[in-house]
């Protein structure tokens, strides 16, 4: 009874970690598991070149037909759980992110949780198993590639995985079919513990490392694909967080991002804007862009009708109230510093049917998505800039840091620091995380931005107070809070997993 019992439980797991059947017997025909066996029986994951390319397309499609976990939810996560916004609807998946009343049981983490997982499972795939195509046709240099972008991919996701959960199962392999005589030896591959969250970030380093030296280089034309920069902007992101920080090298890969002809666009609205008739989005793969995902008219980004309006078809779907409303707090931030160009960038008002948080007359929306044909960018130069001073502000190098502060700050129109806060090293860290605050809101920054700097409890408890839109509190903010619950499902179907403290 206890191989069964094990089977049962395999079962619910096995497509997260090696997209295995639990057949027992030799695979003889192809399908969306196997490529077949070759002549000595053995599996064949990829038969070809042709079949290695169609996967390598299939983890680049996850940007494009796979939002909701990597940019969708990530908002909720980073803008409306922090201060930058409200859930924006009555759902119960969506409050307990504004009010701080997450558990275990939201139906959004869940979600993330498995889909990540599955990401993972695709970039194990191909590194996996392309060393053993058996096509002259697919050379060397073309493996080494394959796999260095594939290792971009998966240090990606890892990445999100281990600042929102913190310990998470390491998963860097595959997991063979089940059988009675195997299930013991088998059984930690398909129920992994989880890894110490230092560990997950060292797995993410040797990833970027050593994709570095194979990826492809930047295109400038083409900002979609894992290149040396997106490696690079990634380990600069790495370094800045708390469990192998390192800001010697934060500021060593920003400056090699500058190296590789990355800089500020002129114009915000370069980066979000849509052209004068709405029709299409107004610049792709511009200088500040690093990373994103590209959508043309014919089809579209779905995620903006999420937000507020499409652009591109102005009343489609506006008839129900929309996620991550603009926060109170935040828009009285733009207000007292100034900032009308930032503003203008992330935040637009329209008429609305409900008035969940403000009058339906004059209702917010955040608007850095704003048509299905305007890019998602999950890297940009700015963000990677901004880090770059936070570095030199933790190194004691306060003009360097506020030159590049006035940087950001000018192109938003904006005043020098004043010489009173670029000589204090307490009030250069709060310029620094208000300027992130204001170049980055709902880009999912600012969630991360607190708990890396160890802000969590002084920010969060203290908006309820000074926000009056804001949902009443359902637990204060602590030092368990910098971490987010694992999902119940995921810990129903793997015994090992440990529920994060507090939870």
């Amino acid at each position: 009874m206890k191989i069964y019992a094990h089977i049962l439980m395999i079962s619910g797991m096995a497509a997260l970690l090696s997209s295995c059947s639990l057949i027992t017997e030799p695979i003889d025909t192809y399908s969306d598991v196997t490529e077949g066996v070759n002549d000595a029986g053995q599996e064949v994951v990829f038969k070809d070149k042709a079949a290695v390319e169609s996967h390598m397309q299939t983890i680049y499609r996850q940007l494009n037909d796979r939002q909701e976990h990597w940019y969708l939810d990530l908002l909720l996560i980073a803008d409306a759980h922090s201060d930058n916004a409200y859930g924006g609807t009555t759902g119960a998946e969506v409050i307990p992110f504004e009010n701080n009343a997450l558990d275990a049981s939201n139906s959004v983490l869940a979600r993330d949780w498995t889909r990540y997982l599955e990401d993972v499972a695709r970039a194990n795939r191909l590194l996996l198993n392309i060393d053993s195509v058996q096509d002259a046709s697919l050379t060397t240099t073309e493996r080494a590639q394959y796999k260095a972008e594939a290792k971009i991919f998966r240090a990606l996701v890892y990445f999100d995985m281990v600042r929102i959960w913190g310990d998470v199962p390491l998963i860097i392999t595959e997991a063979p079919d089940i059988t009675a005589e195997n299930i013991e030896e088998v059984y930690d591959l398909y129920f992994p513990a989880q890894s110490p969250e230092e560990e997950v970030y060292r797995q993410i380093e040797t990833d970027l490392l050593e994709a570095l030296p194979d990826a492809p280089a930047v295109n400038p034309s083409d900002k979609t694909l894992f290149t040396k920069s997106v490696a690079r902007a990634m380990l600069a992101k790495v370094y800045a967080e708390k469990p192998i920080r390192d800001y010697t090298k934060v500021i060593q890969y920003a400056d090699e991002l500058a190296a590789d002809g990355f800089g500020l666009v002129a114009d915000l609205n370069e980066l979000f804007g849509t052209n004068a008739v709405g029709s299409d989005a107004q610049a792709r793969n511009t200088v500040e862009s690093i990373l994103e995902a590209h959508f043309f008219p014919g089809s579209g980004n779905w995620v903006t009708w999420m937000f507020g309006r499409d652009l591109s078809n102005y009343d489609n779907s506006f008839t129900w109230a929309k996620w991550v409303t603009p926060s109170r707090n935040l828009i009285r931030a733009y207000q007292q510093e100034g900032d009308e160009k930032r503003y203008e960038q992330a935040i637009v008002y329209y008429e609305t049917s409900w008035s969940n948080y403000y009058p339906a007359a004059n209702y917010p929306f955040m608007y850095k998505i704003r048509s299905a044909h305007n890019s998602i960018i999950k890297l940009r130069y700015a963000d990677i800039l901004l880090l770059k001073a936070e570095a030199l502000i933790m190194t004691s190098n306060l003009e360097d840091a506020a030159a590049i502060i006035d940087q950001i700050r000018q192109r938003a129109g904006l005043a020098r620091l004043s010489s009173a806060v670029r000589t204090d090293p307490t009030a250069m860290l709060d310029a620094l995380l208000k300027e992130r605050r204001l170049e980055l809101a709902f880009e999912g920054q600012r969630w991360f931005d607190l708990v890396r700097l160890d802000k969590v409890e002084e920010v969060m408890n203290a908006v309820y107070a000074s926000d009056e839109g804001r949902l009443t509190q359902a637990y204060p903010f602590n030092s368990t809070s910098y971490r987010l619950p694992i999902p119940q499902n995921a810990i129903d179907q793997n015994p090992k997993l440990v529920q994060n403290p507090g939870y």
